[in-house]
């Protein structure tokens, strides 16, 4: 979810500090939550600063420090689909993975290549009707 904007949590925080209103109130009439508006004034006071904080979390690829052996298995096995590096990768090292979990380290690692499922050239394919 995108953090809300700069002018919007600007607006929260000087309708409730010009006072004469609770944080619900001020919370109802922007529709956002209670809490939202309790962290801004939090952060407005201890930071100084509406910015939104970086993004943060996210759960490691099961494949982090395994990059060189990666590179390595795509380079031994251009041809192989993901159901194969998986397969071959579990057989290596123990460990099962998703297509989908390999899919994006080799995105991140920039191993990408394109692979030809079909044996016979378009051309080839078209005219056999």
């Amino acid at each position: 979810m995108k953090p809300y904007s700069i002018d919007l949590r600007e607006k929260i925080i000087s309708v409730y500090e010009a006072g004469n209103t609770s944080i619900r109130k001020v919370a109802a009439r922007f529709k956002v939550s209670k809490n939202t508006v309790q962290g801004l004034v939090k952060q407005k006071r201890e930071q100084g600063t509406l910015q939104p904080r970086p993004a943060t979390g996210g759960k490691a690829s099961q494949l982090s420090g395994y990059e060189h052996q990666i590179e390595e298995m795509v380079a031994e096995f251009p041809d192989y689909t993901l159901a194969e590096y998986c397969e071959y990768w579990g057989e290596k090292t123990g460990v099962r993975l998703s297509e989908s979990a390999m899919c994006r380290f080799l995105q991140k690692q920039e191993l990408t290549v394109k692979k030809n499922t079909q044996k016979q050239p378009r051309s080839q394919r078209n005219n056999t009707k």
